[in-house]
């Protein structure tokens, strides 16, 4: 066994043994390179327009594939897994539903956090290198390079499923300059010929491994910036004021999903038992006290306010 091989080796145990330390749950790790397998893909979505109005998808096309372009340097990219699968969410009957990931503190602060306290670390132990670190912040293909270092593949719903704990994760990605030993990628399918997610999309935004986001509950919901929900849409939102799961509760990989043990994951009780008239009523104020730490930010007082108001007209 040759130096360079025990010392690559040395290096990527430390690094899987210091992200468990941190509370990831698993952590792959790839050999940078131009992902030209999805360069086909990538172009014909953009060119169909199935991002809808989130036009900075069409922006670094050439980083979205290729790590190196990104961050110059790039040898290694490090896909980590967080979950967020949370035990208490909304009764099943409640007047309106919030994703799960969302329940908590926002994901982007704490899982950066946590990035930050992992490659400290990984310096102290590994020696020094130069990388970058992101959750959902940067051009980059997280579920494939998650599936190229091991970690799940993609599914007919688009989501990266693990197969021992499904899909309800967190993605994050460091980026680093140094060599390290490599997994290897995922390359078997497990759907199979389930198709419950497809059945079960409400809007009829899925087909197989392919997502028109123009459709997405998530997409209207929470990026989409009009005044109003279109009217041929929203009467099939059922309870869905922020993202939608709905493509993830039927998955039967999910069947093995784990709580979570994350304190800042750990839903608002307040916000669980809100009633219908309470929703509706839901004030700025009342919105600041619950929300102030939350994902759900994203979609303003004003978009959550239509979001409510569009599933009781």
């Amino acid at each position: 066994m040759s130096s360079h091989y025990e010392l690559f080796n040395k290096r990527s145990r430390i690094t899987k043994y210091l992200a468990k330390k941190h509370g990831f749950s698993y952590c792959g790790i790839a050999q940078a390179r131009r992902l030209d397998e999805h360069e086909e893909a990538l172009q014909k979505y953009l060119d169909n327009h199935l991002q809808g109005n989130m036009h900075y998808m069409q922006n670094h096309f050439e980083k979205r594939l290729d790590p190196a372009k990104l961050v110059p340097g790039t040898k290694t990219v490090i896909s980590l897994l967080y979950n967020y699968y949370p035990e208490k969410y909304f009764e099943e009957d409640a007047p309106f539903k919030i994703s799960r990931y969302a329940l908590g503190k926002d994901y982007h602060f704490v899982l950066k956090d946590k990035l930050k306290m992992l490659t400290r670390e990984m310096s102290e132990q590994l020696g020094e290198f130069s990388s970058r670190y992101f959750v959902d912040s940067a051009p980059i293909l997280e579920r494939a390079w998650a599936r190229e270092s091991g970690l799940g593949w993609i599914g007919k719903n688009t989501m990266l499923i693990n197969m021992k704990h499904g899909s309800y994760f967190f993605l994050a990605e460091i980026l680093l300059d140094m060599e390290m030993v490599y997994d290897k990628p995922m390359n078997h399918d497990f759907c199979g010929s389930c198709h419950k997610c497809i059945d079960a999309c409400p809007t009829y935004a899925l087909s197989p491994y392919k997502i028109d986001a123009s459709r997405c509950i998530s997409y209207f919901t929470i990026e989409n910036k009009d005044d109003h929900i279109p009217e041929e849409q929203k009467h099939k939102y059922k309870q869905w004021i922020f993202g939608c799961d709905i493509c993830q509760q039927v998955c039967p990989w999910n069947k093995f999903s784990l709580f979570h043990n994350e304190p800042e994951f750990k839903p608002n009780e307040e916000m669980l038992e809100l009633t219908e008239e309470q929703w509706l009523k839901l004030t700025k104020d009342n919105y600041q006290k619950l929300f102030s730490k939350s994902a759900i930010k994203r979609a303003k007082y004003k978009g959550l306010k239509r979001n409510i108001h569009s599933l009781n007209d």
